[in-house]
């Protein structure tokens, strides 16, 4: 019988206002959305309810406000099986709010107002030492304070815990800490921003991947969209493609990428095998509307990659 995964997440946990309409506006203009959707989000929380879809045992370490949103937000993590023990609740402060803008063609445009995500410090990290000593994978973000992250970080690589990092959004300067993590997973417009390279061809990719590595990272996985992922291991590349769907929403495809794949390395250690199968669960996410909502469980994303 096939081992649970156990994951732990520290991240944002946010409330998302997704607005549609048929394109994204330009600088100063107006245009008509056709609808309003609130739903739960953040890249945190996004991609524990990722792993936890997956079958992992999954535990969150992050703030929401003393709002009525934080505790809608703690409540649908605890709702999807996820340990909210490390989840704190910050006195007079909001909770973090995303807007969302989506257009027809799948592409979005996303403001984060931070609220409590921004007052998760590193000695929250230190309270949660033993969850993320206990783990099979750390998963991190940048949504939280960098100081934050970098010290989850150290505490997980101190134990020999697999450090999994989406540098999203790319800060003007990532810490060394954060450089040296067992996999980077930027998406295209991230590794450009990271390296400096201009990213317009496979070629391209595995180059920014193959710096990503010299900079520190044991591995590197760039997503490339509807080509699939371009994998570097530290001694070779290459692109693993993924399955064909209609995009509709690419909000939330990234991080179930990341939650999937934490889950499957985790439990098979093979990571080629792992970066298919959650190529398949990014696009599944793709396929559909919402963040959290758009998240595939586990026997989804298995028919998926039999059927393809």
């Amino acid at each position: 019988m096939q081992r649970s995964a156990t994951i732990t997440v520290l991240g944002s946990i946010n409330l998302d206002l997704l607005v549609r309409c048929q394109a994204l506006p330009a600088p100063g203009q107006t245009v008509a959305g056709e609808s309003l959707t609130e739903v739960s989000g953040g890249k945190g929380a996004n991609q524990a309810v990722a792993a936890a879809r997956c079958g992992a045992a999954v535990r969150m370490i992050g703030c929401v406000g003393d709002d009525g949103f934080g505790d809608q937000l703690r409540q649908n993590l605890s709702s999807e099986g996820i340990d909210c023990g490390a989840v704190t609740t910050v006195p007079h402060c909001e909770s973090g709010v995303a807007i969302v803008q989506l257009e027809a063609s799948g592409e979005n445009a996303i403001i984060v107002v931070p609220g409590a995500n921004g007052r998760l410090t590193p000695d929250h990290a230190e309270q949660a030492a033993e969850l993320i000593r206990g783990s099979d994978a750390l998963m991190l973000q940048l949504e939280s304070p960098l100081p934050t992250v970098a010290a989850a970080a150290r505490l997980a690589r101190q134990a020999g815990v697999k450090v999994i990092l989406d540098p999203a959004p790319v800060p003007r300067q990532l810490p060394v800490e954060l450089h040296q993590v067992d996999l980077l997973c930027p998406n295209e417009t991230e590794a450009s921003a990271l390296t400096g390279l201009k990213l317009s061809s496979i070629e391209d990719a595995e180059r920014i991947a193959r710096k990503l590595h010299e900079q520190g990272a044991a591995n590197v996985c760039i997503t490339l969209g509807p080509r699939g992922t371009l994998l570097f291991d530290g001694q070779q590349a290459q692109l693993l493609p993924s399955i064909r769907v209609d995009a509709l929403d690419t909000t939330a495809a990234g991080d179930a990428f990341a939650g999937a794949l934490a889950v499957r390395w985790a439990e098979s250690g093979c990571l080629e095998d792992s970066v298919r199968f959650a190529n398949v669960a990014g696009a599944l996410a793709a396929s559909r509307l919402g963040a959290q909502p758009s998240l595939a469980r586990r026997e989804e994303i298995d028919a998926a990659l039999v059927g393809d």
